[in-house]
C-alpha cells in the first residue's frame, strides 16, 4: 500500500472517531502539519473530508455516500448464511430465511433439520401471509397504511383450525407481533408444525427479512420450541449488525 493512501485511510479513521484539529491529526498520524494540510486538501477536493473552521476538520459526504452504496449492496442471504448454519448446528432443527414478495413470503434460503422427521419446504417456495411467523413478521413491520391495505387484500384460507381467519384477527396480531418484537405460528399453516420468526434489519431499520425456527410438534413442544427464542433473536440481531444496522 502507497504511503498516501495509508495516512488518507488513517486520516478517516481518525475522523471517524470525530472531528479533528490539524495538530492532533498530525501528531495521530505521525507526520508535519504541513504534510497533514496537503493531505486534507485532497481528501476535502474529494469530499472525503469537510473544514468546520481554519484548522478542524471531520467527514465528508462522500464518505457517508460510499457507505449506504456498500450497505445497499449487502445481500441478507450471503451474509446471513454462516448464521443460519451456526443456529442450524446449535437447535438441530430447520431454520428458513425468507423475504416479503407482494402478497406472499418466499423462502430464500434453508438449514435441514437433523432428524428424520422434517417439515416439508425448500429454498424458493412461497407461502402466505397470515398464518406464517415468517409472513407475520414481515407484515408487522410495514407502516400502518401498508398494513392495512395487505390486510384486505389477502383472502385468509383457513388451512387448519389455528389459522387466523379474518381482518380484524390478523390485524391485531400483528399489532402484538410489533409489540413483542417476534412472531409465532401455532400450527396456523400445517397441523404438525409450529415456528417462531423473527426480523432480520437493514441499516435502515427495515426488516429486509425473516429467520425462523420450524419445528414438527411430535419432535419438540411448544414452551421447549419458546425456549430458543433468544437464541433466535440474538441471531438475527447479530445478522442485522453485519447488514449495517445499529438500533
Amino acid at each position: 500500500m502507497s504511503q498516501s493512501l495509508e495516512r488518507g485511510l488513517a486520516a478517516l479513521t481518525a475522523l471517524a472517531e470525530g472531528p479533528q484539529t490539524l495538530d492532533g491529526l498530525a501528531q495521530r498520524l505521525g507526520v508535519h502539519k504541513t504534510t497533514a494540510m496537503r493531505l486534507l486538501r485532497t481528501l476535502e477536493s474529494g469530499r472525503f473530508v469537510r473544514r468546520e473552521d481554519l484548522h478542524r476538520y471531520r467527514l465528508g459526504s462522500a464518505v457517508f455516500a460510499l457507505a449506504h452504496q456498500a450497505l445497499d449492496d449487502l445481500d441478507a442471504r450471503d451474509v446471513a448464511r454462516p448464521f443460519l448454519d451456526a443456529l442450524g448446528e446449535r437447535t438441530g432443527h430447520t431454520i428458513h430465511l425468507a423475504t416479503l414478495d407482494e402478497d406472499q413470503v418466499v423462502y430464500v434460503d434453508k438449514v435441514d433439520s437433523i432428524h428424520p422427521v422434517r417439515m416439508y419446504s425448500r429454498i424458493g417456495r412461497r407461502a402466505p401471509l397470515h398464518c406464517t411467523a415468517v409472513g407475520k413478521v414481515l407484515v408487522a413491520d410495514l407502516s400502518q397504511q401498508r398494513r392495512e391495505r395487505l390486510a384486505q387484500r389477502i383472502a385468509y384460507p383457513k388451512l387448519t383450525a389455528n389459522t387466523i381467519d379474518s381482518v380484524e384477527r390478523y390485524l391485531a396480531e400483528l399489532e402484538r407481533v410489533r409489540a413483542q418484537g417476534y412472531s409465532v405460528d401455532r400450527s396456523e399453516h400445517e397441523e404438525f408444525t409450529h415456528c417462531i420468526a423473527a426480523p432480520v434489519r437493514n441499516h435502515r431499520g427495515e426488516a429486509v427479512a425473516a429467520m425462523s425456527i420450524s419445528v414438527p410438534k411430535v419432535l419438540l413442544s411448544w414452551e421447549d420450541l419458546l425456549g430458543w427464542l433468544p437464541d433466535l433473536r440474538r441471531t438475527a440481531a447479530e445478522i442485522s449488525r453485519e447488514l449495517g444496522n445499529r438500533q
